[in-house]
């Protein structure tokens, strides 16, 4: 079993009351837009991190982290890339992309929009944690905790963080 963090959308903001929901996990994942690399500094150093680049990212953080990825936890095919739209109204080539590569979980980031969903047409659920940072139109700050466990994903919570400005 793997516990994962997922975050999105710091646009370079990070503060100790995300950190502080990082220690659990073994994972941590943010799903674009880092904004300023520096915080992923912040990020636990003995978890596993998988990061990709935003549409606000820089020429730096993409020569260190690629716009998608797509890798296998605990039997679960995953696919995560900053923009990817949302069911049944996926970006251009994402659909294709999912099915192609098998995932049965797909995470985007970009819209600030906390959303989970299944999509029963590519068999696929949906993962947007919303936004961490405190740029952006969202109201409230949100990440996902969860687990994988033998290809499933379970325990999924909303942990709210906040509201976006103070």
């Amino acid at each position: 079993m793997k516990k994962i963090a997922l975050i999105s959308d710091s646009h370079g903001y990070m503060d100790e009351a995300i950190v502080s929901h990082l220690q659990d996990a073994d994972e941590v994942w943010h799903a674009g837009d880092i904004g300023d690399l520096e915080i992923l500094e912040y990020l636990p150093k003995e978890k596993i991190h998988r990061i990709i680049t935003g549409n606000i990212d820089d020429q730096t953080a993409q020569e260190r982290y690629p716009e998608e990825i797509w890798f296998e936890v605990e039997g679960l095919k995953v696919g995560m890339l900053h923009i990817g739209g949302k069911p049944p109204r996926y970006a251009n080539g994402v659909k294709e992309k999912i099915q192609k590569n098998g995932a049965k979980l797909f995470v985007c980031g970009h819209s600030h929009i906390c959303k989970v969903e299944f999509d029963p047409k590519v068999d696929c659920l949906y993962m947007n944690p919303g936004a961490i940072g405190r740029h952006g139109f969202h109201v409230i700050r949100t990440m996902l905790l969860f687990e994988i466990n033998q290809g499933k994903l379970q325990n999924l919570r909303v942990v709210e963080l906040g509201k976006r400005a103070k």
